[in-house]
C-alpha cells in the first residue's frame, strides 16, 4: 500500500507540476503563443487549453476533490495529451515534439491506474 502512494504522489505530482509550468509559459511565452498560430489554432485557444490546465492540475494535486471530478480530470488530460501527439504529427514536428506528449500520457496514465487503486475503484 505504501508503494502505490509513493507511486500515484510522484506520477500525480509530476503531471501537475508540468501543467502548472505549461500553464506560465501559455500566458508568458511568445513562443508558444507562436506554436499555437503555427498549428492555426486561434489565439483564444491558447487560452482556453492554459485555463484547463491549471484547473486540472489542481483538480488531481488537491486530496478534497470526489473521484468522479479526478476522473474528468484525468479523461481531460489524456484528451489533451493525446491531441497534441496528432496536432504535432500532423503539422511536421520533429518527432520530440511527438514523444514528449506520450511521455505524459504514460505517467498520467500510471498516475490513474495507482489512483484507482489506492481508491478502490473497479476497473
Amino acid at each position: 500500500m505504501k508503494k502505490d502512494k509513493i507511486i500515484y504522489w510522484i506520477t500525480t505530482s509530476l503531471i501537475s507540476i508540468g501543467s502548472l509550468y505549461a500553464v506560465y509559459l501559455y500566458f508568458t511565452d511568445s513562443t508558444i503563443v507562436e506554436a499555437y498560430k503555427h498549428f492555426g489554432f486561434p489565439a483564444y485557444f491558447r487560452i482556453q487549453v492554459g485555463i484547463s490546465k491549471l484547473i486540472g492540475a489542481v483538480v488531481l494535486i488537491v486530496p478534497f476533490f470526489p473521484v468522479k471530478v479526478k476522473e474528468w480530470a484525468y479523461a481531460g488530460f489524456g484528451i489533451l495529451y493525446i491531441s497534441a501527439v496528432i496536432i504535432h504529427y500532423m503539422v511536421g514536428d520533429p518527432t520530440a515534439s511527438i514523444v514528449v506528449p506520450l511521455i505524459n500520457l504514460v505517467i498520467l496514465s500510471v498516475s490513474n491506474i495507482y489512483f484507482s487503486k489506492l481508491k478502490n475503484i473497479p476497473k
